[in-house]
């Protein structure tokens, strides 16, 4: 997929949610923020989104709130591939990147998945529900949806995931760690995921899982703009609007999605 362009398209789903209810309402105020005329449409790499090759809409799915949402995300995902574009999603709750990442799967066989988040998601089951938004991971991996899983930002590990993390071979970069300098190191066929929680509280505070001592924006940005291989998908999940404070996180969100977009466009060619 050599040229493919960078593609939007919401997934408002939040019944596999844990805790809060809102992450649904996320992708719309993602794109207000993202057409904002309070910045221009030109990402960091001086690639302008609204140029050729830049980053198009597919819009929101129209999601129920139930097991049907899943074959229905993985079917709109894969009619984003099919059309030649590499998809980056908006969420929703974090559940939403199991059927995400089936689509993708089928088209990248080999595939790295580099992972933002305060929290594993690797339940094998969580309050009873194998696809809770605290367990796409271990469906991912159960799987073999992705060759590897490399999380950074992890700081609510419990010796459950710890024992999943080590049953597949999960490469964590927690916050102690990365305080310490680890910084992750992927190539090939890259899929992003970005739990809006991954960050400090205090730069988005609009999420439903608030955990102090996370990423700044900077940071997050770093990984974007710094990881290697080629990113061929992404997704930004759990931006909560009922939880925000001015709209601070949608802006955060969209400005991370125009990095993301702008990597794809700049990383085309490899």
């Amino acid at each position: 997929m050599p040229h493919s362009p960078p593609r939007l398209i919401g997934l408002p789903y939040d019944a596999s949610s844990s805790f809060l209810r809102g992450a649904a309402d996320a992708p719309p105020l993602i794109r207000e923020a993202l057409r904002s005329t309070s910045w221009n449409t030109w990402c960091e790499q001086l690639l302008g989104l609204d140029g050729p090759g830049g980053l198009s809409d597919a819009g929101d799915l129209a999601l129920p709130p139930t097991a049907e949402a899943r074959a229905l995300i993985e079917a709109g995902i894969g009619a984003v591939l099919a059309g030649g574009n590499r998809p980056v999603a908006l969420g929703g709750d974090h559940s939403v990147t199991y059927p995400v990442l089936r689509a993708v799967a089928r088209v990248h066989r080999s595939l790295t998945i580099l992972h933002v988040d305060a929290h594993p998601d690797l339940y094998d089951e969580f309050e009873g529900d194998r696809y809770s938004h605290a367990c796409p991971f271990g469906r991912i991996m159960e799987e073999r949806l992705a060759s590897r899983l490399v999380q950074v930002g992890i700081r609510a590990m419990n010796p459950h995931q710890r024992s999943q993390a080590e049953r597949y071979g999960v490469e964590i970069i927690d916050m102690r760690a990365w305080q310490a300098g680890a910084r992750p190191s992927v190539d090939g066929d890259v899929y992003l995921s970005i739990d809006l929680d991954g960050l400090d509280p205090a730069f988005a505070p609009g999420v439903s899982h608030r955990d102090p001592g996370g990423l700044s924006v900077r940071e997050a940005l770093g990984l974007v703009q710094g990881a290697g291989g080629r990113i061929v998908g992404a997704d930004i999940v759990e931006y909560n609007p009922r939880q925000d404070l001015g709209g601070v996180t949608a802006i955060v969100a969209a400005k991370l999605v125009r990095e993301i977009a702008g990597r794809m466009m700049g990383d085309a060619a490899l």
